[in-house]
């Protein structure tokens, strides 16, 4: 019970936050969308979630990424989903991205319950949510009536956020998005559950010297030089499956994986921002869950498709 009190309250607060933004509403998407066209769209999204990651834990890290990669491109519109030759999902950044399955089944039971009204885009959206309740983090209201979008080519992933960006890159592609340097911080705390490919971080070992000297032999011996590229390495060293702020404090030790991560930790205005989510003393603090309810919102409020601008698929992995 005092777990479901703490959930409660917590979601209050998102969404009361949310609110207060204006992101419980923005370019056609409000919250309780289908309440009357289908009102068991949450619930039949939020089982599918629950049931997937029961058998297979990965794939929560796996959802929230792919939604982070198709909001970052032509906005929050499904084109990740969609299957072609050249589209979004052969691009370099997405060959590794999870979670596609589950988005396919809550479709499918959808368009069982409601035919032709939820859209692909919302699906991912409110499954992104639902990824990061079930590994105890907050539970926020997400906006839906997004529309899906038509076009997907893997040429316009080129400009995601990349694991080598600087600070100064990184705010810039959230800045076009019309994100800020909080909600970089914040959303990057999404790492606490999530990893990373060897190949991508490799390089760092015994050369830079920002990661903490005790920690570079841990990764050697998970990822040797010669060893497997693509093995997949904890980005939380403390607390790698629950949504916390761990992230934060592995920072300040060093510890960041990623040259993206050690960055924020390195630069002085992102380390104002980290600083403040561990609650240092003397500084206005931001409560973790609720600032990362918060940004998610504006992101996957980010270019949304609404009216003709879009379309309701009838299969996620391909346009009608």
């Amino acid at each position: 019970m005092a777990k479901l009190g703490r959930n409660m309250v917590l979601f209050f607060v998102v969404w009361v936050a949310a609110v207060a933004s204006g992101g419980a509403r923005g370019q056609g998407t409000r919250v309780g969308f289908y309440s009357r066209t289908c009102p068991r769209a949450e619930a039949i999204v939020r089982s599918v979630v629950q049931s997937h990651f029961s058998s297979d834990p990965s794939i929560a890290p796996g959802i929230l990424r792919m939604h982070f990669h198709d909001c970052f491109v032509h906005g929050c519109d499904a084109s990740i989903l969609l299957d072609g030759p050249t589209s979004e999902k052969t691009a370099p950044p997405n060959r590794q991205l999870r979670g596609f399955d589950v988005v396919d089944d809550a479709k499918a039971q959808l368009e069982v319950a409601c035919p032709g009204v939820v859209s692909c885009a919302d699906i991912l959206a409110l499954a992104a949510r639902d990824s990061v309740a079930v590994t105890n983090g907050p539970f926020w209201s997400v906006p839906t009536g997004r529309r899906d979008g038509r076009v997907s080519l893997a040429s316009d992933a080129a400009n995601l956020p990349a694991f080598n960006d600087s600070v100064a890159v990184q705010i810039r592609k959230y800045d076009e998005k019309g994100l800020n340097a909080q909600d970089l911080v914040a959303l990057s705390g999404a790492h606490t559950i999530g990893t990373a490919a060897c190949q991508l971080f490799r390089y760092r070992l015994g050369a830079d010297p920002s990661l903490d000297a005790a920690f570079v032999p841990q990764l050697r011996a998970l990822c040797p030089q010669n060893g497997d590229g693509a093995r997949r390495v904890a980005m939380d060293t403390g607390s790698p499956n629950r949504f916390d702020a761990n992230y934060y404090g592995n920072l300040r030790s060093g510890r960041g994986v990623l040259e993206s991560d050690a960055v924020l930790w390195a630069d002085a205005g992102t380390r104002g921002l980290v600083q403040r989510f561990l609650g240092i003393r003397g500084l206005a603090g931001l409560t973790f869950g609720v600032e990362f309810g918060r940004s998610m919102v504006k992101m996957g409020n980010v270019e949304v498709k609404s009216g003709a601008a879009g379309e309701i698929r009838t299969l996620c992995t391909a346009v009608n």
